[in-house]
């Protein structure tokens, strides 16, 4: 019989993770990818069932921006977009700005399923929902849901408090601008199931302070997360994506990247994923942002991708790319177990940047092993 083989990655977002909290996360993401991979039936081992695993542990976590642990409005509740992409169909489902809902990316999940089915009249079926209508689409389709303030952690509370509090009494002069750790978003996963599919969710409370109504890139087609396959089933990628909504929106991250990878697999020449994120990010994201005001564009990819290899083999690897000063990740497979890491700018690990060159971290990860 053929060995099973599946694959996972997960991420905690892009942004500043201080030394306080970093156990904690590693540990919550060392859980996701165990969740993910532990005994699933054969009928619910898809690449999308893995991801919404992975994913709803993370949205468990107090000390993740997602779900439970969602930084809170300007008005104190919590809001929460997700979303999750089937790299086999190209099928697309998303909610946002959703209240009282305990695992989002579990309601974005069943947008998609629901939207492949045929409406008794005829009418398209939406591939994303938000506020009430998500909530009523949850309803309908038996996803748990809870009192709105059931969503809001003490830690949340503590942080909305502070800040809150220095809105309110801040001066002209000085605008107190929130701290890089006060600003994670996003957490995601990719997955790569037993017949060689991909798929990619996110999951997000957003930004705290946010609008109340704000939708981030954690619901936006194209911004947040992306996955698709070749028709041959020989190449692909799966990629999940964390930073500042409203710049990785404006210039659809997750789609851009997707199509550069299309277009460099389909070409005879062999590719450098490497230069190829060092590229996108900064030609198609940080370059073109700038030249809009945007000091610090942030954003951090989790990239998944399938390969010929020698021979003409499938080769998997696993890529982390961000602009931030750090970016939280795990990875495993069917044959090892979790491994969780928080990835540093070299700067901060006693090495130095050049100003001159690229803001851009780009390392690869051995999933492959």
């Amino acid at each position: 019989m053929k060995e099973r083989r599946v694959y996972i990655a997960v991420h905690g977002g892009a942004g500043y993770h201080g030394i306080a909290s970093e156990q904690n996360v590693k540990n919550a993401l060392k859980r996701a990818c165990a969740r993910a991979l532990r005994g699933s039936p054969p009928n619910d081992s898809s690449a999308l069932s893995i991801v919404e695993r992975a994913i709803a542990v993370l949205e468990d976590d107090e000390y993740l921006n997602a779900g439970y642990g969602s930084n809170l409005t300007i008005d104190g509740t919590v809001e929460c977009d997700a979303a999750v992409m089937d790299g086999l169909s190209g099928d697309f489902g998303s909610v946002g700005a959703v209240p009282g809902l305990k695992n989002p990316i579990k309601l974005a999940s069943a947008l998609l399923r629901h939207s492949r089915e045929l409406d008794s009249v005829g009418r398209i079926r939406p591939m994303t929902l938000v506020a009430s209508g998500a909530c009523s689409f949850a309803s309908s389709q038996g996803i748990q849901t809870v009192a709105p303030n059931e969503m809001i952690s003490p830690r949340a509370t503590q942080e909305w408090q502070k800040w809150k509090s220095r809105l309110d009494h801040s001066d002209d002069g000085d605008p107190r601008n929130l701290p890089q750790d006060a600003m994670q978003d996003t957490v995601g996963a990719v997955a790569w199931d037993n017949e060689g599919n991909l798929a990619a969710g996110v999951s997000s409370g957003g930004l705290l302070l946010k609008y109340s109504g704000r939708i981030g890139e954690a619901a936006t087609f194209g911004a947040g997360c992306w996955a698709q396959q070749s028709h041959g089933e020989r190449s692909g990628m799966a990629c999940s994506i964390s930073g500042a909504g409203e710049h990785i929106m404006r210039r659809g991250l997750a789609r851009v990247l997707g199509e550069a990878l299309q277009s460099r697999q389909s070409d005879d020449s062999e590719l450098d994923t490497h230069h190829l994120l060092l590229q996108t990010l900064n030609q198609q994201f940080t370059e073109p942002l700038g030249q809009r005001g945007e000091r610090m564009p942030n954003a951090g990819v989790l990239l998944l991708t399938k390969e010929q290899g020698e021979d003409d083999e499938v080769v998997r690897k696993l890529w982390c790319a961000f602009t931030t000063e750090s970016m939280a990740v795990a990875y495993a497979s069917t044959t090892k177990p979790p491994k969780a890491s928080i990835l540093r700018r070299p700067s901060l690990t006693g090495s130095t940047i050049d100003a001159d060159k690229s803001s851009v971290f780009i390392t690869a990860l051995p999933i492959h092993q």
